[in-house]
């Protein structure tokens, strides 16, 4: 009896909480529209620029409604790729925000689809990136610890890219399509040992779209 109760107890700990993100509810959308649509074949949430409140220092983020989240591993399905018109320097930017406060406070790992085959081998190293907004965007890690929060991993513009985060106290984890070993580790989040809120998010002239989420604590 001990033993199954003890096994209960193990099971209902590894349950996800899941959001098949197949509708804008329950969730807060800052700076960007978010629509229902399908990509690929698949039904997925749309986060797109909202135009006159979008700004290139501002990421586009759709807060998770009771997603409260200190510890644990996030896992979610995503696609991201340069929206029509977008600038020559965009990149697709796509990710998940995590222990967020507010629209400017949080930790994130997000992608840059067009790096991941990109003929320039500077540019496939920035393929994945951790910040921790507002006080370390990626323009002060990259310039005061080159190459330690951000790496290479294969990647295609829109297509589906699953991402799984581990995050435990002070340390965080990047998986990206089902690896084994995390392509970007992180030993110093920087707001430190914190939780709040899940959010999708996108950055500068992004198209980008999110399914399954499943966040296991």
């Amino acid at each position: 009896m001990r033993w199954t109760l003890l096994l209960l107890l193990a099971v209902t700990a590894l349950e996800a909480q899941t959001w098949p993100l197949d509708s804008t509810t329950p969730m807060s959308v800052l700076h960007a529209k978010a629509n229902v649509t399908t990509h690929s074949g698949r039904k997925a949430l749309q986060l797109i620029q909202s135009g006159e409140t979008f700004s290139n220092s501002s990421a586009g983020l759709a807060a998770i409604s009771g997603s409260d989240f200190e510890d644990g591993t996030i896992e979610i399905d995503l696609a991201g790729l340069p929206r029509q018109g977008a600038a020559q320097a965009a990149r697709g930017f796509i990710g998940v925000a995590f222990r967020l406060q507010d629209a400017t406070h949080y930790e994130a790992f997000y992608i840059r689809p067009t790096n991941g085959r990109a003929d320039d081998q500077l540019r496939r190293n920035h393929s994945t990136q951790y910040i921790g907004e507002p006080e370390f965007p990626w323009e002060r890690l990259r310039q005061e610890s080159p190459g330690v929060y951000e790496s290479y991993t294969d990647l295609v513009p829109g297509e589906w890219t699953k991402l799984k985060i581990v995050v435990s106290g002070v340390k965080a984890q990047l998986f990206v399509n089902n690896m084994d070993q995390p392509c970007l580790i992180v030993n110093d989040l920087k707001h430190g040992k914190s939780r709040g809120k899940i959010a999708l998010w996108i950055g500068p002239d992004t198209e980008g779209y999110f399914a399954n989420l499943a966040v296991r604590k």
